[in-house]
């Protein structure tokens, strides 16, 4: 079935691109004798994955608990959950690691590693234990440079059914990098925070043997991995405008799109509709901001195949299932007739993918899907 028979919108991924993107990671980071740790939490999929995974350790990041379970259930045993562990989580926790995964959750509270230390008595298991840093980003994580590292590794350390594997952090602020010189800075106060507070631990008599760090930009642009374990990134496997626009891969490497049919023309406005709005590409306006090259508002159009971009023409305005193609110029109505597809390259491939069940695959430039990949979505 051709791209010109699928209902639309619908989500497109090009396995040429993404194979090209999961294997210049992995050879990167094997190159460096660094793990490789893929972060699921875009893709949400067992088909990327097993891509993403080929010629790495096994292990993935996580963000949800349904992505735990939807991976475990798929012959994936080694996983970290990366987002602050609350105590109501872990009877899922306990299920996972009862089904024989090693199962690793990361807090920055004294208080949280009390608690869940006392339900996994409780429940009768033990719980690897990261301690989450504070590299930059400002949204959790302690200082490595703290008294309150110390303080929580000797807790979580001492306590029962808890077991102190080591320190994550993760360089989200390297996203606002304008340039290779401002994302290699954070890479680099990235790696010595962890690195630092590993040292700190292991100095206080504590094990660190994990020193995980994480993120696309640092992961492509970091001169030094010196001391680090292993390395979280996930957009790297899909890519995404904004990501080409910091140069972490060419717009040729994006390998997701959506793929929509004009429904109209306004020719008073200058402007047509298409049949994908926010809750198809989402509302992410990443690109455009001071420093990246252009606005180009909800999304790249590009023709069906996604080989040649519209001139002129960009996704002006997102309503929940429309989209509002503008223009700069006179809008081209003879080039985009009602009933044309177009492909819309996404600013943010996390959020454009979330809301979509599956994956149309094509291999390059191809016209015809070879394969429908599922995805799952939820918490």
């Amino acid at each position: 079935m051709g791209l010109n028979t699928l209902e639309t919108p619908a989500l497109i991924l090009d396995r040429a691109a993404l194979l090209r993107n999961t294997t210049r990671m992995t050879d990167r980071f094997r190159a460096l004798g660094v793990r490789l740790r893929p972060h699921t939490k875009t893709s949400k999929s067992i088909d990327v994955v097993r891509l993403a995974l080929a010629g790495n350790f096994g292990g993935v990041t996580v963000s949800t608990l349904r992505e735990a379970e939807y991976f475990a259930g798929h012959g994936i045993g080694d996983i970290t959950y990366a987002v602050s562990i609350i105590p109501d989580k872990l009877e899922r926790v306990a299920a996972l690691i009862r089904r024989g995964v090693q199962l690793t959750v990361i807090t920055d509270q004294i208080a949280v590693a009390e608690e869940i230390s006392s339900r996994a008595v409780t429940l009768g298991i033990e719980l690897d234990v990261l301690i989450e840093l504070d590299s930059g980003e400002k949204r959790a994580g302690v200082m490595a440079d703290s008294t309150a590292l110390i303080e929580l590794g000797k807790v979580i350390h001492h306590l029962p059914a808890l077991r102190l594997a080591g320190v994550l952090t993760h360089a989200g602020h390297s996203y606002q990098g304008r340039s290779l010189e401002a994302i290699r800075k954070v890479a680099e106060e990235e790696r010595l925070c962890a690195t630092t507070a590993a040292e700190r631990l292991r100095a206080a008599g504590l094990p660190a043997p994990v020193v995980s760090v994480g993120s696309t930009p640092t992961a492509t642009h970091g001169v030094s991995f010196e001391g680090i374990t292993e390395v979280r990134c996930g957009v790297y496997m899909f890519g995404d405008v904004f990501q080409s626009e910091i140069a972490s891969l060419s717009r040729e490497d994006i390998a997701v799109s959506v793929l929509a049919t004009i429904i109209g023309h306004r020719p008073d406005m200058n402007s047509a509709l298409v049949d994908a709005g926010a809750l198809a590409l989402s509302k992410d306006r990443s690109t455009g901001a001071p420093g990246l090259a252009e606005d180009i508002g909800f999304g790249l159009v590009m023709d069906v195949n996604a080989t040649r971009r519209i001139d002129g023409v960009t996704v002006g305005h997102v309503y929940q299932e429309h989209g509002m193609l503008v223009s700069d110029g006179p809008f081209p109505f003879d080039q985009l007739p009602v009933g044309t597809r177009v492909r819309i390259l996404p600013n943010h491939a996390c959020m454009t993918a979330a809301m979509h069940e599956a994956y149309h695959v094509v291999d390059g430039s191809g016209m015809d899907p070879v394969a429908t990949w599922p995805r799952i979505n939820g918490w």
